[in-house]
């Protein structure tokens, strides 16, 4: 059973969400090959403005922060990435910005 969990709340711009959905339908599945990572779900909202939901399940807080800082990170990140670095080089808006927030699991 998962001790911690990580959210990342993704804010897309409306012509921005089929595309954000189809990086997720095609993901690396890089932080599948991470210790400690125990399943992640993808969740949208049913109402405009509000962030889709990124959860994973860890075994720890420190297997979420190893996640965070390896390559296997920037290699399931890669392409969202790339479409935010071409939009700020474009003096556009990025068509997506996110936050994390962490937990630890305190009751099943």
């Amino acid at each position: 059973m998962s001790n911690f969990v990580a959210i990342n709340r993704i804010y897309c711009r409306e012509d921005y969400r089929a595309r954000f959905e189809q990086l997720f339908a095609t993901r690396a599945h890089a932080i599948d090959r991470m210790p400690g990572f125990l399943g992640m779900q993808v969740l949208r909202p049913q109402r405009d403005g509000e962030p889709y939901l990124v959860v994973s399940f860890w075994e720890s807080k420190e297997a979420f922060e190893a996640w965070t800082g390896s390559p296997e990170f920037l290699e399931g990140h890669r392409r969202g990435f790339e479409d935010v670095r071409r939009a700020r080089e474009q003096g556009q808006e990025p068509p997506m910005r996110s936050e994390f927030v962490t937990y630890d699991v305190i009751a099943r």
